[in-house]
C-alpha cells in the first residue's frame, strides 16, 4: 500500500500564499488519484481539490476555485497544491489522499479514498 505524507503547513496572513507538498512511498503515485481534503476545529472534513492519476483531470472545491491550483509529478510521487490569497477560512488541516484508479472518477467522499497522509496545519491570520 502507499504511504502519504504532506509538508508545507504553516502561519501566513491573509493574501498570502502556501504550497503544500504530499510525497508517496510504498508504491508509485501513479496508481492513484489524488484529493486535498482539509478539517477546521468543530467541523467535518471537506473536500478541496482532486486530480485523477495522469494529471490531467482535476476537480475544485466552489470555495477555492481560482486560488488553489493542484498538480503532480508522478515521476517524483509527488502531489501539489498551490495555494493563493488565502483567507481566514482556510485555517484547517489539511490532507491529502489516494484513491486507487480502478474506483471512479471524480471522487469527493471521504469514504472514497482508501489512503490517508497524517495532515499538515495551515492557519491563516485575517
Amino acid at each position: 500500500q502507499v504511504q502519504l505524507v504532506e509538508s508545507g503547513g504553516g502561519l501566513v496572513q491573509a493574501g498570502d500564499s502556501l504550497r503544500l507538498s504530499c510525497a508517496a512511498s510504498g508504491r508509485t503515485i501513479s496508481r492513484y488519484h489524488i484529493g486535498w481534503f482539509r478539517q477546521a476545529p468543530g467541523k467535518e472534513r471537506e473536500f478541496v481539490v482532486g486530480i485523477n492519476w495522469s494529471g490531467d483531470s482535476t476537480f475544485y472545491a466552489d470555495s477555492v476555485k481560482g486560488r488553489f491550483t493542484i498538480s503532480r509529478d508522478n515521476a517524483k510521487n509527488t502531489v501539489y497544491l498551490q495555494m493563493n490569497s488565502l483567507k481566514a477560512e482556510d485555517t484547517a488541516v489539511y490532507y491529502c489522499a489516494a484513491m486507487r484508479v480502478s474506483r471512479s472518477w471524480p471522487a469527493t467522499g471521504v469514504y472514497e479514498f482508501d489512503y490517508w497522509g497524517q495532515g499538515t496545519q495551515v492557519t491563516v491570520s485575517s
